[in-house]
């Protein structure tokens, strides 16, 4: 993976709720997802990226998420080397969270 500048963006910055062109990309471990992830978002821990990428539609941008926003700016800076459209969440799921974006939990 690469560890070139991603593209990031804050979350006041996007749209409530994002786009429906958007894939939400949540690189977080499977316990981290399981305690509350955005609604409609794509789960492959950032582990398993390089051998899930494919299953992720190349045509459409991807919002690349994770705990704090440095396991995403890893994953978006790899996608991005790789010709994928893709950015990351500053601040990752706590900033969402401090921002009222609704979360889904179990």
């Amino acid at each position: 993976m690469s560890d070139h500048e991603p593209p990031r963006v804050e979350v006041s910055d996007l749209p409530d709720p994002v786009p429906a062109d958007w894939v939400v990309l949540d690189v977080r471990e499977p316990f981290e997802w399981e305690a509350g992830h955005i609604a409609g978002a794509t789960h492959v821990p950032l582990g398993d990226l390089p051998t899930r990428v494919d299953e992720l539609d190349p045509e459409r941008p991807l919002l690349v998420v994770c705990h704090l926003g440095q396991r995403s700016a890893y994953a978006t800076a790899w996608l991005t080397s790789i010709g994928r459209e893709a950015v990351n969440l500053e601040g990752g799921m706590d900033a969402w969270e401090a921002a009222g974006r609704p979360v889904v939990t179990p």
